[in-house]
């Protein structure tokens, strides 16, 4: 049965004996495996389903750790760890042979990052090996803000869950790699593209794949609820459907044509970093009730709105 705690003496244990675990971060729980070892690497995409084309992001404590398991860390990939690790930010670094080719989908690169999280970075820290650790949840399906979300999506199949509260951002990293031409933000995510161009100057934005993914999220559909998820007006839904059976997914205000308590809005004060947190268990709410389908609304175009937008664009796809 799973268990859900705080004891970083279990969770060492399990991930040593190459045992799956539930971690917090800032962004979002991953389910963590040691990194150098593909049959503890394996139970990661047994467990949440995932397609092995679909590259994992190895999660370590410091900079200087990154060094032993990366051939090269480029200059404008060293100042942005410098400026923004602990953080939301992953980057794409060459790979040694150390690091297997299942957690890398046989790319030549891996995705590194150091979370900001007390307790995930006190394991790592405890830890004499990097852990892989994607989302704790079944995958394409949406991403756990909170411990309890890892023990109701996977059930048994985690032994140890470390229960660190609520996610303090609450959608996944921003993953940047690095080009003869400059930097290229491979996933939008958890840090703001301006945060990060006033380090590396201006960046691309390579759209998404459907297959063989150059960096891990890059799958068009993806975070999705179970109920259908469409980008629409409400407005537009009630020819189709009656109004208690509509779900609503809203930036600031809520529908007047719909139930009330079919309805999640992310931030009543129209803050984008207040919306990215609240987003999964937004979704995660409307999916639970007995509705037939959850209408929502873009946010503008800027700071993690763009994030933000990415994620219900994908949900909807």
């Amino acid at each position: 049965m799973t268990q859900i705690g705080t004891d970083l003496t279990t969770a060492k244990q399990l991930l040593e004996r190459g045992e799956v675990v539930g971690i917090p971060t800032e962004t979002v729980y991953g389910l963590a495996a040691n990194a150098l070892e593909p049959d503890a690497v394996v139970k990661i995409f047994g467990v949440k389903n995932r397609p092995s084309f679909d590259p994992l992001i190895v999660h370590t404590d410091s900079l200087e750790k990154v060094a032993s398991f990366v051939e090269d860390i480029p200059a404008p990939a060293r100042l942005l760890a410098e400026r923004f690790w602990p953080g939301p930010l992953t980057l794409l670094l060459p790979k040694k042979p150390l690091i297997p080719d299942l957690v890398t989908s046989g790319l030549d690169t891996v995705a590194v990052r150091v979370p900001n999280h007390p307790l995930t970075l006190e394991l790592l820290r405890a830890l004499s090996f990097p852990l892989a650790a994607p989302s704790a949840n079944p995958f394409g399906y949406i991403s756990p803000t909170t411990a309890r979300h890892v023990a109701d999506q996977l059930g048994d199949q985690v032994p140890y869950i470390l229960d660190g509260g609520a996610c303090r951002v609450g959608i996944e990293s921003t993953i940047i790699g690095f080009t003869e031409t400059g930097p290229v933000v491979y996933r939008l995510g958890g840090m703001a593209l301006e945060q990060i161009e006033a380090v590396t100057g201006p960046l691309s934005v390579r759209d998404h794949s459907t297959s063989n993914p150059k960096a891990p999220g890059m799958l068009s559909s993806h975070y999705a609820p179970r109920k259908p998820f469409v980008l629409k007006p409400v407005e537009e839904l009630l020819a189709r459907y009656a109004p208690e059976r509509i779900g609503a997914l809203a930036f600031q205000h809520i529908s007047p044509l719909i139930p009330s308590e079919n309805q999640q809005f992310l931030s009543p004060a129209g803050d984008f970093a207040e919306a990215a947190k609240n987003l999964f268990a937004a979704m995660r709410q409307l999916d639970a009730l007995d509705i037939d389908v959850i209408a929502a609304e873009l946010l503008p175009e800027q700071g993690l709105g763009r994030a933000v937008n990415d994620r219900l664009r994908r949900a909807a796809a």
